[in-house]
């Protein structure tokens, strides 16, 4: 009888799924390739010398071998089973001309997994099977190579053929940038959408022994940036093996609201290639795992066989699954994530990379200066912010044209989660499309109704992003919210409509109870700030699972500059005792309140509660004619020239770097004395501390980028004997395998380095 996929539906499926977790851990079957490869086949069964090791192909030509290793697997133990898919893409088949079988090889290979899970299935234990959905051979944060929107045609082919096959649930393993995730469940919508039907979607990633994911993301903030999937399970797969794991599963554990899975490689591959943890080694290293109540689904990765499953169901037989618990805090994320929490506010939100709010960045930008204008970014976040604010709303240039040039060069100097600062639709969506983490959106509001949450709240919910919402309605006399009462009932028909109509979890709502200049003599405004801070009060009380956030800076407008610091930092401190959550401002050049003199807080405070008969004008009496202190010069300009070349090559940053080789010409006997002394020793610094996993990939990338553009201004300065290549290197991977991401890796870092 013909499958029927379409007669159940995804929440059915979803049911009945997270009902049997409830109940017991459940067991996913172990490594395809290893199954296959202890069957000595020949090219032929892969359809020739061309097509060897192409697993995936196997699916048409020896369907049958597919089928027997279901089958064992089944009959090990296994709950769940993987369709033979994982590099079922276009882009991974194409590197074997397969790229136009795609939806092929992927409908027959579900069908042929459907097949078998059903023989096995009874009404007490029903056999599930999962629709495997590889990396790809490509990451958008690290080694580009593909767009963002080519990614998403590659999964939305794949999972037409996964839907159609009849899989259970979509299965986005080995997951190693969360870009490319981001891509894959648009890719799984478009599909869905197509077909008038879809499945829940599990999700897997690989932390790698640097203690992040490829592209660098920790596991909190790769959990941040995809549980707006709601997943029907998440985890861990492939890697180092279960032991290197624990402290990342013990993390996830503890704020997943989603069950928790986890399917080790057989521990470390030796010199051989062979893996050493037999089923006895491996269950018995994964048995603290379910001791300490932290997994629904077991299984294993590379290296295992039917009988490590075997093993693991026999041990999970005996173990109660994970207790499940909605975790309401907002974490936002970029490479490194953070918590909206009483223990961390208030966040700072940095506010330099902002053509409105910065000259500096603003010229820079002009300039098409965008490296020097990410620096600001970075040291934003050395300074002190949590959150890098982005805005290029300029007039006079192209903004989404700014955002797409800009996005790349910041994501890559700063760990920090993003606000993408745009009342333009487009460029929000294209922004989140260089944006791996969870950002925040700022900001809607109800200023033209709900035209703005129409066109914005869907982009938030598509890929994950926080959203400011303005204290700000339409009404024509009093549309910006002054008082108290008129902040917080915008808030709360803002909530409402959210919460309610668009499905937005109340955590991901970050309220702007708006900012007014105290100090311009308009009467409307000279109680507002008290207002701001009352209102933030309110606005916390009655909604405490939201945030707050305001754009400081703007109380102080047209006060002395001088006395502009001194009343953002005593507006802030009021601000936050009033439970602000966060504060755009300049990191850099923030007052500490208990540093300020005693009669300059009371004349701040006099000018917030209008304490006195005149208080602006006491202000800016006190404060006209004095000087405001100049940025400091950045500590790396300050360095000996040799320890500043070395650390431009260590912190991966271009800062000065010209004019540091411009001197060192002029001291060293030659420019390759300047490569071969500080400039190596950096890069020797960077494999030192990437050995011990104190840098991650995209940072040893960035200082690769400083090397290269070292060189390349000292070359012409070379005699010709010295402009050499150091050498030429051959690196190779299996074709079409995962790992092809580590060789493009490899290969930058070397053409970088002059191979």
């Amino acid at each position: 009888m013909t499958f029927d996929p379409s007669k159940f539906t995804k929440s059915e499926i979803r049911a009945r799924f997270t009902d049997q977790l409830a109940r017991q851990i459940l067991i996913i079957d172990g490594a395809t390739g290893t199954a296959l490869q202890e069957l000595d086949l020949t090219a032929e069964d892969f359809g020739g010398e061309d097509l060897a090791g192409c697993n995936e192909n196997l699916i048409l030509t020896r369907p049958h071998v597919i089928r027997s290793v279901h089958r064992k697997y089944l009959e090990a133990g296994a709950d769940c089973i993987e369709t033979n898919t994982f590099g079922a893409t276009p882009i991974v088949l194409d590197e074997y001309d397969l790229g136009s079988l795609a939806y092929e090889i992927n409908e027959k290979g579900a069908r042929l997994a459907r097949e078998e899970a059903d023989a096995f299935s009874t009404p007490e234990r029903p056999r599930w099977v999962l629709g495997s959905m590889g990396p790809t051979t490509k990451t958008l944060s690290v080694t580009g190579g593909i767009s963002f929107d080519e990614l998403v045609e590659n999964f939305r082919v794949q999972t037409l053929g996964l839907l159609k096959g009849g899989v259970d649930i979509l299965l986005l393993e080995t997951v190693q940038d969360g870009l490319n995730l981001k891509a894959a469940q648009i890719g799984i919508e478009e599909a869905g959408k197509e077909l008038g039907y879809s499945r829940p979607v599990a999700i897997s990633c690989t932390i790698e022994p640097m203690g992040t994911m490829l592209a660098g993301q920790t596991i909190e903030a790769f959990y941040s940036s995809v549980e707006h999937f709601e997943p029907v399970f998440i985890g861990m797969n492939c890697a180092t093996g279960p032991r290197f794991m624990t402290d990342h599963l013990r993390s996830l554990s503890a704020i997943s609201s989603f069950p928790v899975s986890i399917y080790p490689n057989a521990g470390l591959p030796n010199s051989d290639g062979l893996y050493e943890e037999t089923p006895e080694i491996l269950s018995a290293n994964l048995q603290p795992f379910l001791d300490q109540g932290w997994v629904n689904v077991v299984g294993g990765c590379c290296g295992t066989t039917p009988d490590h499953i075997r093993a693991i169901s026999a041990i999970a037989k005996k173990a109660t699954p994970r207790e499940i618990k909605p975790f309401k805090t907002l974490t936002l994320s970029g490479i490194e994530s953070v918590d909206v929490t009483e223990d961390t506010v208030p966040l700072i939100v940095g506010e330099r990379t902002n053509v409105i709010g910065s000259r500096k960045f603003k010229k820079l930008i002009a300039k098409d200066e965008f490296e020097k204008a990410a620096e600001l970014g970075r040291k934003q976040a050395r300074g002190g912010a949590h959150i890098i604010d982005v805005c290029m709303a300029d007039p006079d240039r192209e903004e989404l044209e700014d955002m797409l040039k800009f996005l790349p060069v910041l994501t890559r100097m700063t760990k920090a989660p993003l606000m993408i600062d745009s009342t333009d639709s487009n460029v929000i969506e294209q922004s989140l499309k260089l944006c791996q983490g969870k950002s925040v959106i700022n900001s809607i509001n109800l200023e033209d109704g709900e035209e703005r949450f129409e066109s914005v709240v869907p982009i938030a919910r598509r890929y994950g992003a926080a959203l400011v919402v303005g204290c700000i309605d339409e009404d024509p006399e009093d549309g910006m919210a002054v008082t108290v009462e008129r902040k917080l009932a915008i808030a709360e028909r803002s909530h409402d409509l959210l919460t309610r109509k668009y499905g937005i979890p109340e955590q991901d709502i970050i309220f702007d109870p708006l900012v007014f200049p105290v100090g311009t003599g308009d009467q409307k405004y000279t109680a507002s700030a008290s207002a701001t801070i009352d209102g933030v009060r309110a606005i916390q009380d009655r909604f405490p699972n939201c945030s707050t956030v305001l754009g400081i800076s703007n109380v102080s407008f047209g006060l002395p500059p001088a006395g502009r610091e001194v009343l953002n930092s005593v507006f802030l401190y009021h601000c936050v005792q009033a439970g602000l959550s966060m504060a755009i401002v300049n990191s850099e050049r923030m007052e500490r309140y208990a540093s300020i003199p005693e009669n300059e807080r009371a004349l701040s405070e006099n000018l917030i509660w209008q304490r006195t008969a005149d208080p602006i004008a006491e202000f800016t009496e006190f404060y006209r004619g004095k000087k405001i202190a100049a940025e400091g010069q950045s500590p790396l300009l300050e360095l000996p020239i040799p320890e500043r070349l070395s650390q431009n090559i260590i912190e991966g940053t271009k800062e000065g770097l010209e004019d540091a080789l411009a001197i060192a010409l002029e001291t060293y006997d030659s420019p390759l004395a300047i490569i071969n002394g500080p400039l190596m020793n950096g890069m020797a610094e960077v494999g030192r501390l990437f050995n011990d996993n104190e840098l991650i990939v995209a940072e040893v990338l960035q200082s690769a980028e400083a090397m290269k553009a070292a060189v390349a201004f000292l070359e012409p300065h070379m005699e010709k004997s010295e402009i050499i290549s150091r050498g030429k290197v051959l690196l190779a991977t299996v074709k079409g395998d995962v790992h092809d991401i580590g060789k493009n890796l490899v290969q930058i870092i070397l053409s970088n380095n002059g191979f």
